[in-house]
């Protein structure tokens, strides 16, 4: 499963990098298996936990239903490798286990359920809108790129100061943040119920990510575009493997987490490393599909992909929701490819997709049903 989440939730990332010449193919395969397993070992923690516990009531997980639950979301997400149209891991996991878990005998978490779909059903407008207004501004001519890159970049790294990470104790919380450890370890004063060592913090990390881009596109405009780009394609792999690694883990939490009292970072480290692998010898066909064939990017709406994708994936692994990368990637790729007009968009393919997601979230519900019962009843397994 978790193969099959390296080699295919975890591509799209650098897939606007790619689309704007700004690294090869292999290049970034190599690059997202090592950023998305780092960030599936301090992140992962949350998703896991919900995919684990927090979508069936009033039953345990099994063994075998774990099994059948995994089974259904590899093969689904194996399926999309294979065939280069990426399915929605979230989607396909999420489905897989709900329906192993009715099969179980379980009751509906409907208000988990509830949660996911709204936050689900925001991510397209949300990614496609916020990528195609930055394209936009980007493109316009009375804003310098001296400004506007810079500007974005710093953004980016204030809220870098706040990702929660599990290598960084908090009281309050097994993850904690940069901003809130000086916080913490400083105890400085607070304004109008704002704690000053967090301003300063946040200040300091934008102000750093500023000068040094500033720099960068004062030499050379262009080269200073594609070294944020790939900075930011780095941090969005980052932030993919922590969203994507508990979908492979979840399932296991019960069993090796409660049972047998495994912890939860040994859990977590077999995660990364099958991500890790998956990426290495499976992202390329993937990339290859996101970046060429849902929009002919260049650098600037490209970052305008990218902005969006990092954004709503630390907002997911803050609430603990399993998203599917690709569904936040696809949508941001579109919406800074509407910027320059709709030649540049397939919208056969953007069609084929989104029906795809749909057709994942439902037949995997059915699929993690049929099979669990066929196994259990050919296994004896009351």
């Amino acid at each position: 499963m978790a193969w099959s989440l390296g080699a295919n939730s975890n591509s799209p990332p650098f897939a606007p990098a790619i689309g704007a010449n700004a690294i090869s193919t292999m290049q970034a395969a190599f690059l997202i298996g090592i950023l998305a397993a780092a960030g599936a070992l301090t992140q992962g923690g949350s998703i896991s936990e919900t995919v684990g516990e927090n979508l069936i009531l009033e039953t345990t997980i099994t063994p075998l239903a774990a099994t059948t639950g995994l089974l259904v979301a590899a093969s689904f997400m194996a399926f999309g490798v294979y065939t280069g149209y990426p399915v929605p891991a979230a989607f396909a996991t999420t489905g897989a286990m709900v329906g192993v878990g009715l099969s179980l005998g379980g009751d509906p978490a409907f208000d988990t359920y509830q949660r996911l779909g709204t936050f689900w059903l925001l991510v397209p407008p949300t990614s496609g809108g916020m990528a195609f207004l930055t394209a936009t501004l980007l493109r316009r001519d009375d804003i310098p790129e001296t400004v506007s890159v810079p500007l974005l970049a710093a953004i980016v790294a204030g809220i870098l100061a706040h990702i929660r990470l599990g290598v960084i104790p908090n009281p309050e919380r097994p993850q904690g943040s940069v901003a809130e450890l000086v916080s913490h370890t400083l105890g400085s004063p607070t304004l109008l119920g704002i704690d000053l060592s967090v301003i300063a913090i946040t200040i300091g990390f934008a102000g750093i990510a500023f000068q040094y881009i500033r720099r960068k596109v004062h030499v050379s405009a262009e080269q200073g575009i594609r070294t944020f780009l790939l900075g930011l394609g780095g941090i969005v792999a980052f932030s993919s493997g922590g969203s994507q690694v508990g979908l492979a883990t979840g399932p296991l939490e019960e069993l090796y987490g409660i049972e047998l009292g495994l912890p939860g970072t040994a859990l977590l480290a077999i995660g990364a490393t099958g991500i890790l692998i998956g990426a290495w010898m499976g992202a390329p066909r993937l990339l290859q599909a996101t970046s060429r064939e849902y929009a002919q990017l260049g650098v600037r709406r490209s970052i305008a992909a990218l902005v969006p994708g990092f954004v709503i994936a630390q907002t997911a692994i803050a609430l603990g929701i399993p998203i599917s990368f690709n569904n936040i990637i696809i949508s941001g790729v579109i919406g800074g490819g509407l910027a320059a007009g709709t030649a540049g968009v397939s919208r056969r393919k953007i069609a084929v997709t989104i029906t795809f997601w749909v057709l994942t979230l439902t037949s995997s519900i059915v699929i993690g049903f049929g099979l669990y019962r066929l196994f259990s009843t050919l296994l004896g397994i009351e």
